[in-house]
Order: C-alpha cells, then sequence, then structure tokens
C-alpha cells in the first residue's frame, strides 16, 4: 500500500479561491476586509511567515497592515498598539507574530487583542468559545487539519483519533474539534508511557511536536490517515515534518507531505478567519 497524498497547496488554492469570491462580494457592498499583522524584531522564520501572510491577503483581496518594529520596542507600547487596532473599523483582524522579544509577555498581548479579531484563535476566549463548541474563531492549523480531512470525505464519527502534542496553539485545540466531530481523541506527549501502542490503535494520527521522526511506520496501523503538523530541518538542511514520510505513506491510507500539507493551509485559514470576522461585523 502506498498512502495517497492529502495536497495542502491544491486544497489552498480551492479555499482562497472562495475567499476571493466572497472579499469581492463584500467589497461590492462597501467593507473591505482588514488584517493588521503586528512583527518584533527580527526573527528569519517570522519575517517569512509574516511575508507569506501579507501575500496570501493581495492574493485573495484583503487589505493587510504590516506594521514592523524594533526588538527594542517595550510592552506597554506594544499593548497600546493593539488597543488601537481594536478600535479601528478598517481592521478586522489582528495578529501578532510569535515569537516576541523576552521583555514581552506574549500571553498579555494576545489576551490584548478583542476576541472579536482574535483571527489567530490563541485568546482565551476563543480557546473557551471552541471548547464548549459556540461560534469563536479556531486556531488556523487545527482549523486547516479539519478541512483536509473534509476534502477526502473522511468520517471521523466513531473513528479513534491520536494527537500526538499537547500544545495550546496546536495539540489541545486539535483534540477539542475531532470530539465536536464525534472522534474517541487520545492526546499524546513527551511523558506518555507507550506511544507505540496507542498510535497502533489510530484510525487519525495528528503529529504536532516539532521533532523529527516522532512517527514511523511500524507506529502506524495499516490504511491510518496521518497528518503531519510538524517544521524541522533534515540532515541536509530540508525542510521535514515530524513523521518519516517515505516509511509512513508505504502503510497510511491517506497522508500529508512537508511542505506542502497542513503548512499552506494554516495561512488559508487565517484568511477564512478573517474574511468571517469582516463579515460578522457587518451584523
Amino acid at each position: 500500500m502506498t498512502a495517497q497524498l492529502i495536497d495542502g497547496n491544491a486544497l489552498s488554492r480551492q479555499l482562497r479561491a472562495e475567499v476571493s469570491q466572497r472579499v469581492a462580494n463584500l467589497k461590492a457592498r462597501g467593507i473591505t476586509p482588514g488584517l493588521a499583522v503586528i512583527l518584533v524584531g527580527d526573527d528569519p522564520a517570522s519575517q517569512v511567515y509574516v511575508r507569506n501572510k501579507v501575500k496570501a491577503c493581495e492574493d485573495t483581496g484583503i487589505h493587510s497592515v504590516l506594521e514592523k518594529y524594533e526588538s527594542s520596542l517595550s510592552e506597554a507600547a506594544l499593548l497600546a498598539r493593539v488597543q488601537a487596532l481594536n478600535h479601528d473599523p478598517t481592521i478586522h483582524g489582528i495578529l501578532v507574530q510569535l515569537p516576541l522579544p523576552a521583555h514581552i509577555d506574549a500571553h498579555k498581548v494576545i489576551e490584548a487583542i478583542s476576541p472579536a479579531k482574535d483571527v489567530d484563535g490563541f485568546h482565551v476566549a476563543s480557546a473557551g468559545a471552541l471548547m464548549v463548541g459556540q461560534p469563536g474563531f479556531w486556531p488556523c492549523t487545527p482549523y486547516g487539519c479539519i478541512k483536509m480531512l473534509e476534502s477526502i470525505g473522511y468520517d471521523l464519527k466513531g473513528k479513534h483519533a491520536v494527537v500526538i502534542g499537547r500544545s495550546n496553539i496546536v495539540g489541545k485545540p486539535m483534540a477539542l474539534m475531532l470530539l465536536q466531530r464525534d472522534a474517541t481523541v487520545t492526546i499524546c506527549h513527551s511523558r506518555t508511557a507507550d506511544l507505540k501502542a496507542l498510535t497502533l490503535q489510530a484510525d487519525v494520527i495528528v503529529a504536532a511536536v516539532g521533532k523529527r521522526h516522532v512517527l514511523t511506520a511500524d507506529m502506524v496501523k495499516p490504511g491510518a490517515v496521518v497528518l503531519d503538523v510538524g517544521m524541522n530541518r533534515n540532515d541536509e538542511g530540508k525542510l521535514c515534518g515530524d513523521v518519516d514520510f517515505e516509511g509512513v505513506r508505504q502503510v497510511a491510507g491517506w497522508i500529508t507531505p512537508v511542505p506542502g500539507g497542513v503548512g499552506p493551509m494554516t495561512i488559508t485559514m487565517l484568511m477564512v478567519n478573517t474574511l468571517e470576522s469582516a463579515e460578522r461585523s457587518t451584523g
């Protein structure tokens, strides 16, 4: 068996075309969705991520405002800027690129963003809404994973899903989204006693720990769906995920590649969240 690929690039193009049409419909009513992106410091990876987000806005017709600040920016100044954007009617989404310099409390900054503009889905109010099944913004990476499962017509009802990783950004919200779709969910992490015993039971595996080869072929049940959220570098410096792709693809039924899998979907779902924020603002 060789797994079928879930192509994140192709699905992203499809979803972004839909976003573009809905943006055009809003613009015809005099409303232009707006996303403000704040970058503090000169972290190379953050600069790449921000550039990709701004380009995605351009491609879909969303108005973007990129604000770059020196790493010496004070926490108070950043919080003041966030508050100003909260009250700017032309801005429907606010994204503060992480990580922030050590002297700035990232949690405090995230909590300063209005939940109505929290298109990253990181605010405590967004997390609470997800937990109790109320409308809110879902974190973009696990949201993208759900869209990928939908794209292959996968019915999660009664399936066993194993999430490797318990971060607030991916692991925990991923588990909640899978639960909402009636999967039975197991969350694994660095203290899990026998990871292989659990992954071998899984119909769906989401690997999201940021560690190469955390999932190998002998840990996967034949035909399982494997979503690789990891973003690492191999010995040659090339991008790779958390999954031993070449090995696991010989066992799994479906698998996402790295690059070209979950990564593009993360940015696409940011566009979806920004659009939906603008639509909600119209009442």
